[in-house]
């Protein structure tokens, strides 16, 4: 059975960094998309970015291009999200999920099989 376990959220200025960082266990295959996911309240869920676990090959939205940087460690089944300049709207409860290989990179929650209970950030003006 996959667990996800996020922790790394909280509350940060304008401006601030935050590292967010996803304890995987129970994959039978090495072949795995991850990724990061975030929704604020009275908003959809919305795909941050994701990362191919073999390949290492990433990919962002839009609207964090250039500040965030997902990455992982395999050698602990670790995937990490840097957070850099965050801003207010970045505010949200941020989920790491799982995935089969095809659905990188999308960032479609939809496609996702396996979830976290989420960690919250918070970016305060």
């Amino acid at each position: 059975q996959v667990q996800l376990v996020e922790s790394g959220g909280g509350s940060v200025q304008t401006g601030g960094s935050l590292r967010l960082s996803c304890a995987a266990s129970g994959f039978t295959e090495n072949r795995i998309c991850m990724g990061w996911f975030r929704q604020a309240p009275g908003k959809e869920r919305e795909g941050v970015a994701t990362i191919y676990t073999v390949g290492g090959n990433t990919y962002y939205a839009n609207s964090v291009k250039g500040r965030f940087t997902i990455s992982q460690e395999k050698a602990n089944n670790t995937v990490y999200l840097q957070m850099n300049s965050l801003k207010p709207e970045d505010t949200a409860m941020y989920y790491c999920a799982s995935g089969h290989w095809v659905v990188c990179p999308g960032l479609e929650p939809s496609r996702f099989g396996n979830w976290g209970q989420g960690t919250q950030v918070t970016v305060s003006s």
